[in-house]
């Protein structure tokens, strides 16, 4: 930090998508609130989700060039070397601009290039990995980052300290059967029949996204109104809402909700990914989820609910045998016995820390004021 300028420089990288941006985002939101004069500078790539949700959580938003990594050998991987190294340079350009008293990130590929530039520099890095199975950045990082922090207990990082996944404040604070009548109008909803919300991640699921519509009608005619976020690539004219003649029951599909907080306020449980930040932030809310694990990766998404699942606040089943039939299977039975879909609810409570956010920022600051 500069001598005579009393605020510090924070950059916060990564990208892609809402599984990196949403604690990114979170991060600031508490950043600003426990250091008010600090600067924030956002680093991502031109081909994710951050050109939009960063600047409109009101970040200054830099990009460097994409470097996709390969999880195989693959020819590609010869390709590595030189692109990573124009990102590391353009990175280092950006912390040098602002000034950098220490970044913090949060995986992804948009990631490996500002560790390594701020590894350049000379600048603390803290790192912040979501899954339960770390990414390639991150393991990379954990070797020379200040603190290597988790969203779960026993992610396998060398020094790693756990304290949770950043949310947004309006998850951590929401109160879902105040917020619900609200909610369910502000999404076009009337009455008050079950909702099923159904997401597949900010890209959509296709797997989540065939079965519930082969499922819609048969839920429909049990009186059970559907949300149905599709992702905005996958939301066509085919798409349009249906309303139940018998029981009124209606299926809306969107292409994204950028709040969700609304969405888990209105619906009383959730098919989706097994994402980190699904699995927290249904956790810290109290919405049941029947997950649906991405079956790509490194397996990650199974391990990121396991604890939901064996706490009893989720299902878990494999995308192989995720269908229309096995959908109605498992939704039915916990949307028409209210005493089950309670003890999911409560069963989420307190399996999850607070308000990781606030843990995190402040965190990040003590690293910054050692410099």
């Amino acid at each position: 930090m500069t001598g005579s300028t009393p605020q510090l420089s924070i950059v916060l990288a990564g990208g892609g998508t809402a599984g990196h941006t949403s604690p990114l985002i979170a991060t600031a939101e508490r950043l600003r609130e426990v250091e008010p004069g600090v600067t924030l500078t956002a680093v991502g790539t031109p081909k994710g989700l951050e050109g939009r949700v960063v600047p409109a959580a009101g970040l200054d938003l830099r990009m460097i060039p994409p470097v996709p990594l390969p999880r195989k050998l693959t020819l590609a991987l010869f390709a590595v070397p030189g692109r990573l190294w124009g990102s590391v340079r353009r990175a280092r350009a950006i912390l040098d601009e602002v000034d950098a008293d220490a970044v913090v990130g949060f995986g992804g590929y948009v990631s490996l290039p500002v560790y390594l530039a701020a590894r350049l520099r000379h600048s603390p890095v803290v790192i912040h990995e979501q899954n339960a199975v770390p990414g390639l950045a991150n393991k990379v990082a954990a070797r020379f980052a200040a603190v290597t922090a988790t969203s779960f207990p026993d992610t396998p990082l060398p020094g790693a300290r756990y304290v949770g996944l950043p949310v947004k404040a309006a998850i951590t604070n929401l109160d879902r059967a105040a917020a619900r009548p609200a909610a369910r109008a502000a999404l076009g909803f009337e009455g008050d029949r079950p909702l099923l919300l159904v997401s597949g991640g900010s890209q959509g699921a296709v797997a989540i996204n065939a079965a519930v519509t082969g499922a819609r009608e048969r839920l429909l005619a049990a009186g059970i109104d559907v949300l149905h976020v599709l992702g905005p690539k996958n939301l066509t004219d085919a798409h349009t809402a249906i309303t139940d003649a018998g029981t009124g029951a209606v299926y809306r599909p969107v292409g994204y909700v950028d709040a969700m907080e609304t969405a888990y306020a209105a619906a009383d449980l959730m098919v989706g990914r097994s994402g980190a930040g699904t699995v927290v932030e249904t956790a810290t809310v109290g919405l049941p989820v029947v997950f649906v694990p991405l079956p790509h990766g490194n397996g990650e998404q199974a391990r990121n609910a396991t604890f939901l699942v064996e706490g009893g606040a989720g299902v878990l089943v494999p995308n192989a045998e995720f269908d229309a039939d096995r959908l109605l299977a498992e939704v039915l039975p916990i949307l028409t016995e209210p005493a089950r879909l309670t003890a999911m609810a409560d069963a989420c409570r307190g399996l999850v820390p607070a308000d990781a956010a606030s843990d995190l920022a402040r965190i990040v600051l003590d690293v910054a004021r050692r410099v």
